[in-house]
């Protein structure tokens, strides 16, 4: 190293050292009188900075920031006294009492303030909500624009990458490296909750963070603890409680949601840009022991022991998206998760998971205490791998995509555990609930007297379920991706629950071997469940849907093909006839309704009629009932036994009594909400798939 020096300065001449000389010379008295230009402008430079800051706030977001004095204590330390902010017409959100920052005088030039040092004194921040006013929801408002409208039309969009970057900076700008933070007070209240959180005193020392936080009265103690490094576009930090459990009673307290955890570690590993249009933030996140409990997800807590992420999140133009590389781990279990939402030109959303080919055990062993109870227990063996694949562009909902896949490779079940899929091979006890309650046992088997063998069944009721309820049933694996797309455009044109996707196949696992309890946790164990019975062939298709006809509910304590022909028409399930299966047929989506389609006389109401003429057609053009050229297929002839007719009206047209009237102005929308039940809206004339 020295000898290249050497040979370098030897070929140097005289002349262009005294050149290197004037500029260096040049260079060091215009740095001198740069830093004497900011040096004696810094106040003017400072108090402009400030006018700015509380124009902007006033302006924009109606917010007053008022401070009762500041100034240069040092160099480039500035400091502030009697800080506050408060929203117009609203309580103060925000007071500090003493406040000193070393402030880098480059930025300052451009109108930012960027934190070198930082000192906070005595500092109370109040978020109050009452009704549905807050003194917080500026921060929500989108800022007020006084620009008129031609040149608000010609503004260009405003990109998602640009807008996140400023204010990422915007945020980082505002990380000292040192900072002494002493009596840091936070508070929310509203009309039934009221938080408090106190932080004594917090450092950060060139980057590293250590803070002791205290929740409500010191009822519990967090410490954070981390690396800050803004200028790099780096952070890490951890919380935890010394061992105890960190809760956070708010989320209890305003949306019933209880959660906790061990430890909790976040980090911002880098930020970066590919072709000046894509933002990129990759981080990772890490929790122990995190337990949750909420109503709609889980009857019991539910404990991840351990789980990790590592993410990759990316800012486009007019798209975000969770990038496919990021990988959750729990125990072996890895999934590579995709969300992406556009907002222009068409707003579109996608969703995709992804695992590798994995040891099937691992799947069950990584589900956490709690979330699947019906499948604690399972042994299995073989490879599985998992592929999901979603979207949906909301200007044409019916294009929807959604591709569900799972490969298996020499899977087998072991041991079934809780759930025990092959008791309804034989004779089991079932159970219905009423508003979460048992209603009374039932023996599916030959033992019950009402239990009918799928054999003695009619053929008309065996193929009029099938029609309207499954029509697929003996050819799908569990699942109709059809019929699950149909209900995502459904339910989203309708912006809510208006049609589901499940088969004979998920009807059953939910009477069968789940409990009542409407929950998320519940919907994806049936979902699981049903793979399990479909894809081991655990249980034969004509003996699944035989319990499904035993067990259903058909009317007010009536459950099984053996009750409802009993009940309805006093016969055996063999006997039923075409009209008869339709009519059982129609009411199995509302059991405790079917009473209300007959007249005084024990005929169907006219309104009806249509439905008979629409599920007739279908079963004929697949050959499972005679064609009938005046499309009533065995309307006429339902008859419900006396017993169960209503009440003759005071006053009665005998002439409806001999020949019922076959269609009734304002009854069409009776027979559309008929059909949309069923088959959700539609093309009447429409073929259910």
């Amino acid at each position: 190293m020295n000898n290249w020096f050497s040979r370098f300065l030897t070929k140097i001449t005289k002349k262009q050292l005294i050149i290197a000389g004037i500029v260096a010379g040049v260079l060091l008295v215009a740095g001198v009188i740069a830093f004497a230009v900011i040096y004696h402008k810094r106040e003017n430079l400072l108090t402009a900075a400030l006018a700015r800051i509380q124009s902007t706030m006033a302006e924009r977001y109606q917010v007053d920031l008022a401070i009762d004095t500041a100034y240069f204590s040092g160099l480039s330390t500035v400091t502030f006294q009697g800080v506050t902010l408060t929203p117009q017409g609203r309580e103060q959100l925000m007071k500090v009492r003493d406040m000193s920052v070393r402030v880098r005088l480059f930025p300052l030039l451009a109108g930012n303030i960027k934190f070198g040092q930082l000192r906070i004194y005595d500092t109370d921040l109040t978020l109050v909500k009452k009704d549905s006013i807050s003194n917080y929801d500026f921060i929500f408002r989108k800022a007020d624009s006084t620009a008129a409208e031609p040149e608000a039309k010609a503004r260009p969009a405003v990109s998602l990458a640009q807008a996140a970057n400023r204010m990422l900076n915007d945020v980082l700008y505002k990380i000292p490296k040192d900072m002494e933070l002493r009596n840091f007070s936070f508070s929310y209240r509203d009309d039934s909750t009221h938080q408090y959180i106190r932080i004594p005193k917090a450092d950060v020392d060139r980057g590293s963070l250590s803070s002791a936080v205290f929740l409500n009265d010191n009822s519990a103690a967090w410490q954070v603890t981390g690396t800050l490094n803004p200028d790099r576009r780096q952070l890490a930090i951890k919380v935890h409680a010394n061992g105890k459990r960190i809760a956070i009673p708010l989320l209890e307290r305003k949306f019933g949601l209880k959660l906790s955890f061990d430890t909790l570690e976040t980090r911002l590993r880098d930020v970066f840009w590919t072709n000046n249009e894509l933002l990129h933030f990759t981080g990772e996140w890490a929790v122990k022991n995190l337990t949750i409990n909420h109503r709609r997800i889980a009857e019991e807590d539910i404990v991840f022991p351990d789980a990790h992420m590592d993410a990759e999140l990316i800012v486009g133009n007019n798209h975000i998206e969770l990038a496919k590389k990021t990988a959750v781990t729990v125990k072996k279990l890895t999934v590579h998760p995709y969300i992406r939402y556009t907002a222009a030109p068409n707003e579109t959303y996608a969703l995709g998971i992804e695992t590798p080919e994995m040891e099937a055990q691992d799947l069950f062993d990584a589900f956490p205490k709690g979330l699947f109870t019906a499948l604690e227990g399972i042994r299995v063996s073989g490879k599985i791998q998992y592929h999901l694949d979603a979207f949906l562009d909301t200007s044409n909902p019916d294009s929807v995509r959604f591709n569900s896949s799972m490969m298996q490779e020499n899977f087998k079940v072991n041991a079934w555990g809780n759930a025990n899929i092959p008791k309804i091979n034989t004779t089991f006890v079932y159970t219905p609930y009423e508003n979460e309650k048992p209603v009374r046992d039932i023996i599916v088997g030959p033992e019950n007297p009402d239990f009918t063998p799928i054999g003695q069944i009619s053929p008309y009721l065996k193929n009029a379920i099938l029609t309207t309820e499954d029509p697929s049933f003996y050819s799908h694996n569990g699942f109709v991706e059809e019929a699950i797309r149909t209900s995502i455009a459904t339910n989203y044109k309708a912006r809510s629950f208006k049609r589901g996707g499940s088969t004979i196949s998920m009807q059953l696992v939910k009477n069968v071997y789940l409990n009542r309890n409407k929950t998320m946790v519940r919907k994806l164990e049936e979902i699981l469940i049903v793979w399990l019975m479909e894809s081991t062939r655990a249980v034969s298709k004509d003996r699944m849907y035989e319990v499904y006809l035993n067990i259903i509910e058909w009317g007010r304590n009536v459950y099984g093909i053996g009750e409802a022909a009993r009940y309805y028409f006093s016969k055996q399930p063999s006997q039923l006839t075409l009209g008869e299966s339709i009519y059982l047929a129609s009411i199995v989506p509302r059991p405790k309704t079917g009473l209300y389609a007959f007249t005084y006389y024990g005929g169907l109401k006219p309104y009806i009629s249509s439905y008979f003429r629409y599920i007739g057609n279908i079963m004929a053009r697949r050959g499972l009932a005679p064609a009938d050229s005046t499309g009533s297929y065995g309307f006429y002839a339902v008859n419900v036994r006396e017993s169960l007719r209503p009440d003759k009206p005071a006053s009665a047209d005998t002439l409806q009594l001999q020949m019922p009237q076959r269609n009734f102005d304002g009854e069409l929308e009776e027979i559309r909400g008929l059909l949309d039940r069923i088959f959700g809206p539609g093309d009447p004339e429409a073929e259910p798939q």
